[in-house]
């Protein structure tokens, strides 16, 4: 199964520069602009992974991340993306449910293999948790 990354991003440029590399490198893409678009998109497409700006137009990023967990949805691998990179800024991020935080000017080419990485541990942390449930009901 091909993962699926959901960009969120109200640059067009930087949307068809990420949609591309992902892509090519194999992933499937969708992308939101705004909070409200992403909120919906998470609920309705189901993404294994977000890549998440902060600096949205109608507002900051990790709303988006509050609004799916305030609908009781299960929130998707999220990766903020800010040109912040003060340490409160990443602390925030990290706190409101981000697995890790880019600064701006991600590193393009790194960035599938950092997706594939972020992806196997969340498979690999379901896979720990059923061991031990699947041990203890023994």
């Amino acid at each position: 199964m091909t993962a699926h990354v959901l960009i969120v991003e109200d640059s067009a440029l930087v949307v068809g520069a990420l949609r591309l590399l992902l892509v090519e490198s194999g992933f499937r893409v969708s992308d939101a602009g705004t909070v409200s678009a992403a909120v919906d998109a998470i609920r309705r497409e189901h993404p294994d992974l977000v890549l998440l700006d902060l600096g949205l137009r109608d507002g900051d990023g990790l709303r988006v991340l509050a609004d799916v967990r305030g609908a009781g949805e299960t929130l998707p691998v999220t990766v903020a993306v800010t040109g912040d990179d003060e340490p409160d800024t990443r602390e925030r991020c990290l706190r409101a449910g981000c697995r890790d935080v880019l600064v701006k000017p991600i590193r393009a080419m790194e960035l599938p293999a950092q997706i594939t990485g972020w992806l196997a541990e969340r498979t690999h942390g379901a896979r720990a948790r059923d061991t031990d449930s699947a041990t203890d009901a023994g």
